[in-house]
């Protein structure tokens, strides 16, 4: 499990392969990923948007944003967490991703960045 802490929110990734399939006559490496955001501060705060940078083992960069997570802007009190799946599709057995959410402070209002620690998407075999 990846972990990492920015302004006392915690997020912590676990990730696993899913299986390959072809697709436009491409071999596709499907990947899952949980998330689990942690509100380890005094405030509470909404989280408005994310940002990713995801790439693959030929080191080809694909970016994704948009608001919230998984259809949900989710709004954590202080200790209180956050968890949701997705996945990626990658044309190769290896690859990464990292990136940040977009944050609100709802006691002061103050949007900021939770990043997102890097971490790697491979098919177990591979690395064998």
């Amino acid at each position: 499990m990846i972990q990492q802490v920015t302004r006392g929110i915690k997020i912590s990734v676990e990730t696993h392969f899913e299986g390959s399939f072809y697709k436009e006559y491409k071999m596709q490496f499907a990947f899952g990923y949980k998330i689990t955001i942690e509100n380890q501060s005094n405030n509470s705060v909404k989280l408005e948007s994310r940002f990713w940078e995801i790439k693959d083992a030929l080191n080809v960069t694909k970016i994704v944003s948009g608001e919230g997570v998984v259809g949900r802007k989710p709004v954590l009190k202080p200790g209180e967490k956050h968890t949701y799946q997705s996945g990626c599709l990658l044309t190769g057995p290896m690859g990464a991703m990292k990136g940040h959410y977009n944050m609100i402070n709802l006691d002061t209002t103050q949007n900021f960045k939770v990043k997102i620690p890097s971490f790697k998407l491979s098919v177990s075999h591979v690395l064998n």
